[in-house]
């Protein structure tokens, strides 16, 4: 934060004066004599001046706490919480009447003029308010962004409003260490050698704690991201991943209950980095289902077996048809793809559904003599000419050879 001009220069010994009593308060006694004595003179060599630039500072404090009302309650009346008019409240409300006493001061002194000492030691007691009231709006701003973008998760899992508490904290160790470094710089300190050391000590914190910080921050992101929540349930690491519900969300693990009951612990520096799919937050649910017939279908079947499909589901009143296609020649069967919307979010609604649309496409299937598909291998027997020969045809030349084959002649033992 600059440090706002003043008009020291104009008094070399009162600028020697406030730098003092910035530094130490040994000589607290002689400078409030000095102060005394500096007003008195004001206000007897020119007290029109004088007692009119503290009538203007003092009205101009007093119209200043009235705007300050005026202006909460006008943001009062708009505000919900989360919204930028809740924000600007809390930030706004924040507003301290030191500062506004401040302030009016160091207009006045600007306009019309001062002592020397008292000059200087308005602008520097001005230079402190501006600097501690900036720090405040800045931690407020801050702290009411998190609160408005975690509100939902806020009041699901106590383990994210421990989150939020352990921004808060980083948010205000980083903004009151900012401002005391100013304000120190603003007394005279050098200030260089403080902010050179606080660096290579958060370098050195930074390397032995790297592991704690990123699952700390990944616990962050996921509350200020959200892409899950406690209850949800999500799939890590793709297709081939854990399935289970989020059971606990903490600062540095993840907590998931699995399928087949388990508890699976993830660090959330490992859970982000991976893919993650949420089943929360369907609105409805698409099946697909793979229907396979053997080869020996006859065309005009297949032809009625989408439509017989689109029946079978518009029959279901929480079932809408999308499409059922023939997709391809396998190896053993003819394979129809069948696709419908479940308009249902719950799995076990989903499955019911399924489980019902299958068992009537078997039997309309049972019905029009139509044979599901199974691997399978069928081996084909050939005649000289190349023709298919059934096996149980009496034209099967193995068969035929070995009836015209001779029977072999025995010879007598001997005697």
């Amino acid at each position: 934060m600059p440090v706002l001009p003043t008009a020291a220069a104009n008094a070399p010994a009162s600028t020697d004066l406030v730098k003092e009593a910035g530094v130490g308060i040994l000589n607290l006694p002689n400078q409030a004599e000095e102060l005394t004595r500096e007003l008195y003179a004001w206000v007897r060599n020119d007290s029109l001046s004088a007692i009119g630039g503290i009538a203007i500072g003092a009205g101009l404090y007093f119209g200043l706490l009235v705007l300050r009302g005026w202006a909460r309650r006008r943001l009062a009346g708009h505000s919900l919480f989360g919204n930028w008019t809740w924000v600007a409240l809390k930030v706004f409300a924040r507003t301290s009447s030191f500062f506004l006493a401040a302030a009016s001061a160091q207009i006045v002194v600007s306009f019309f003029g001062g002592p020397g000492a008292w000059d200087t030691l308005i602008g520097f007691v001005f230079t402190f308010a501006a600097a501690i009231q900036g720090a405040f709006w800045t931690r407020e701003l801050l702290v009411s962004l998190v609160e408005a973008r975690a509100r939902h998760t806020e009041d699901e899992d106590a383990t994210m409003s421990s989150a939020v508490g352990v921004l808060t904290i980083l948010i205000n160790v980083v903004v009151w260490s900012i401002t005391a470094i100013i304000l120190l710089d603003n007394l005279g300190v050098n200030v260089t050698a403080l902010v050179a050391g606080l660096g290579v000590g958060g370098i050195a914190i930074g390397l032995a704690a790297q592991g704690i910080f990123a699952d700390l921050f990944a616990a962050l992101s996921i509350l200020l991201d959200q892409p899950f929540k406690r209850g949800d349930t999500i799939q890590v690491g793709g297709p081939t991943g854990i399935i289970g519900t989020v059971e606990h969300i903490g600062l540095k693990t993840t907590r998931l209950r699995a399928l087949s009951g388990e508890m699976v612990v993830i660090s959330n520096t490992n859970l982000l980095n991976q893919q993650i799919n949420n089943f929360a937050n369907y609105t409805e649910r698409r099946v697909v289902l793979l229907l396979e017939v053997i080869y020996q279908t006859p065309p005009e079947t297949m032809l009625r077996i989408p439509e017989e499909l689109e029946q079978i589901v518009s029959a279901r009143p929480l079932c809408r048809f999308d499409r059922a296609h023939f997709t391809q020649f396998s190896t053993s069967s003819l394979d129809f793809e069948l696709v419908f919307i479940v308009a249902d979010t719950s799995l076990a609604v989903m499955m019911q559904e399924r489980h019902a649309i299958g068992i009537a496409i078997i039997a309309r299937f049972a019905e029009l003599g139509i044979s599901f598909a199974y691997p399978s291998q069928t081996s084909f027997l050939a005649g000289p000419d190349g023709n298919i020969v059934e096996p149980e045809s009496g034209d099967h030349p193995v068969r035929s050879a070995a009836r015209k084959k001779p029977a072999a002649s025995r010879k007598p033992a001997a005697g």
